[in-house]
């Protein structure tokens, strides 16, 4: 095969060429067949294989506008090396605007999978080989689960130089270091020695332009600093601020949660957040923070119950 040839589900794509992919994954009780759809945009010139996936779990959609931009402006005859974009991965999930699988399965907590184990299992081993193993980068597009908001934020291993080079162009607001979770995908592509970025931002099942025009900016940066793409036009990144923890701040007591603070706000240790009351007013209880950080993430449901995470803080140290 020729140096930048690449095989997909048996289907050679050759330099030069766009291919959209369907893979089959199964078919519903109603017999209709589901696939992972997957386009590739394959360069001249032999490069970097950068992955981009959204929509892991079914509800988050703001990724899957991100690759759809992101494809729109990416010629083939201008790429080096080859971008795999898979703007949907949980499409039973998508299909049913849910977080999960029909089995309640989170195929995020099932990689690398099994090609005979449960549905999760067999979509995450046929994400792990036709995809993650034909990469050399990858970055998996996410939202705050359901009732909850985030900041955009990138979240890897940056004690590994590479990844920290792509978060770092990445250009988000927060960079946060993170360990990976057992059965996740980053975990499973950091043990391929695959450097992957999380993209974090906006909320589930709603479209957040300033998410959304974050993504699509971190990527084109992500593919210049890979030297896979030179755009006419990008915005310079804002300087990032680094974080290696971060804290939740729960809820004290059930009751009706009224936040006094913005995402992206700073705020100091013993600040007043916001504070609980019951329906009538009565009773209220301050949430205060218990270290100085950053409001990287909160509920956007007012209803709480005693240990809710009500607000995601980055540790400003």
């Amino acid at each position: 095969m020729e140096a930048n040839t690449i095989e997909i589900a048996k289907e050679i794509i050759e330099p030069g060429r766009v291919c959209r992919l369907d893979l089959p994954v199964s078919r519903l009780p109603t017999q209709t067949l589901l696939s992972l759809p997957v386009t590739v945009i394959n360069g001249i010139e032999a490069g970097p294989k950068l992955w981009l996936s959204a929509a892991i779990h079914g509800d988050e959609l703001n990724g899957v506008e991100i690759i759809r931009q992101v494809l729109a402006q990416i010629k083939s005859d201008k790429l080096r090396g080859t971008l795999i974009a898979v703007p949907i991965v949980n499409v039973f999930g998508f299909i049913e605007q849910s977080r999960y699988l029909p089995d309640r399965r989170d195929l995020n907590r099932s990689f690398p999978g099994s090609e005979n184990g449960s549905l999760a299992s067999r979509l995450a081993n046929l994400f792990i080989r036709e995809i993650v193993s034909q990469s050399t980068h990858g970055i998996d597009l996410h939202t705050a689960a359901i009732h909850r908001i985030n900041l955009p934020q990138i979240r890897a291993n940056l004690d590994d130089s590479q990844t920290y080079k792509c978060a770092l162009a990445f250009g988000a607001p927060i960079i946060m270091n993170s360990t990976t979770r057992d059965g996740s995908l980053r975990q499973a592509a950091t043990q391929k020695g695959i450097p992957i970025l999380l993209y974090e931002a906006g909320e589930a099942l709603r479209f957040d332009p300033l998410a959304i025009r974050t993504g699509v900016q971190g990527i084109f940066r992500v593919m210049e600093y890979l030297q896979m793409y030179q755009f006419d036009a990008i915005d310079p990144p804002s300087p990032s601020i680094e974080i290696r923890q971060s804290k939740w701040v729960r809820a004290s007591c059930g009751g009706i949660f009224h936040l006094k603070v913005n995402l992206g706000e700073k705020v100091l240790k013993k600040q007043e957040l916001g504070f609980i009351t019951d329906a009538f007013g009565e009773n209220k209880v301050i949430v205060r923070a218990y270290v100085s950080g950053i409001d990287i993430s909160h509920t956007q449901n007012p209803l709480v119950n005693r240990g809710d995470g009500i607000i995601h803080l980055a540790v400003i140290e």
